[in-house]
């Protein structure tokens, strides 16, 4: 990526191509400042340093936190100071052209205006960099005549999304009216979702809300962490969700979780910051476990290796006739293989 000539700062670690578990890859920055910018704002000064992004896009960047001094979110009319660090977490270039691909799809609910699909483990929502294929994106190209412009010319009729491995329910709009319809119902946060998930533990009370900011890791930038208040200020986005212990198992529970926003990788951060994490999430202090370290006799091959999380459930109004919609996703093998075996735990020790 080109930069600009300046001697103001020095660039200490350099841009990496990484693909983070949501999908978006993103380029990371670390800038220090060699000496005090009296009277230039943060804003101004890093569309100096990187011309490819309007000064619009930078400030956006700033709000959403992926623009941080000090390991700390900042406003853009900050100025800097000898000394500051600035951790830049940037956009890849959009792809030059989204490839339709016969990827299969399983598609749960479809009309003249929008698909519901089942989205399986082990692929990604849309591309993430330039001319990459085998995406949601790609499959659904292939699979309608007809799909959304949506918000970015590689995401056509990506209405929401879910982790690279996250099963579950996903919205395709095949209208631009459709798709922005669908957008302000999440915008305004009327759209209902329930996820179930396989935790480690079981939670003390039966239901519970989370309201715990989430903001980028301070150390692992590919990570998501709750941020702790610093002087009654939330220092990551708020992020609420609330679950329900749907059934106990020894040493394990089945959790339904309503998320009330969508922060990136919220439920995972969420219950691994009460201490108990999503079984398989060995980013976020899951275990991938075997039937045999389970029940003691079986097969020795993990059960998950990706985090136990399904997007079960969605209820929404249906973007043109507005009629109330309530779809399911079926739960994928491995997930009700691995309920089944918790549940005979439960019945054994009985």
């Amino acid at each position: 990526m080109s930069r600009a000539p300046d001697d103001d700062d020095l660039i200490e670690r350099p841009a990496a191509d990484q693909e983070s578990e949501d999908e978006d890859a993103r380029e990371l920055v670390r800038l220090t400042i060699r000496r005090k910018l009296p009277g230039r704002r943060l804003d101004k000064y890093l569309q100096g340093r990187f011309a490819q992004l309007s000064r619009t896009a930078i400030q956006k960047l700033i709000k959403d936190g992926s623009i941080l001094v000090n390991g700390h979110a900042t406003k853009s009319s900050y100025e800097m100071n000898s000394g500051d660090v600035i951790d830049l977490t940037l956009p890849k270039p959009e792809p030059a052209e989204l490839v339709p691909e016969n990827i299969p799809l399983e598609i749960i609910y479809e009309d003249e205006y929008l698909i519901a699909i089942n989205k399986a483990a082990g692929i990604i929502c849309h591309p993430a960099r330039q001319y990459q294929t085998g995406t949601i994106a790609n499959a659904v190209m292939y699979h309608s005549a007809t799909l959304s412009t949506g918000s970015a010319p590689w995401r056509p009729g990506i209405v929401h999304r879910l982790d690279k491995n996250t099963t579950g329910i996903m919205l395709i709009a095949k209208t631009d009216e459709a798709h922005w319809r669908l957008g302000l119902q999440f915008e305004r946060r009327t759209v209902q979702k329930t996820y179930l998930a396989v935790v480690h533990g079981r939670p003390p009370l039966d239901a519970d809300t989370i309201d715990a900011p989430i903001g980028v890791h301070p150390v692992v930038r590919e990570k998501f962490a709750v941020l702790i208040r610093e002087n009654k200020i939330d220092v990551g986005k708020s992020a609420v969700t609330h679950y329900e212990v749907a059934e106990r198992y020894p040493g394990f529970s089945l959790v339904k979780m309503h998320p009330k926003t969508g922060r990136t990788h919220q439920l995972r951060v969420h219950m691994s910051h009460i201490g108990f994490p999503i079984f398989g999430d060995l980013m976020y202090g899951g275990r991938a476990m075997s039937e045999a370290q389970i029940r003691g006799s079986g097969t020795s091959d993990p059960l998950f290796e990706y985090q136990a999380l399904h997007a079960w459930r969605i209820e929404f109004a249906h973007p043109i006739h507005e009629k109330r919609l309530q779809l399911e996703a079926p739960f994928p093998p491995a997930f009700k293989r691995l309920v089944t075996l918790l549940r005979g735990l439960s019945e054994g020790a009985r």
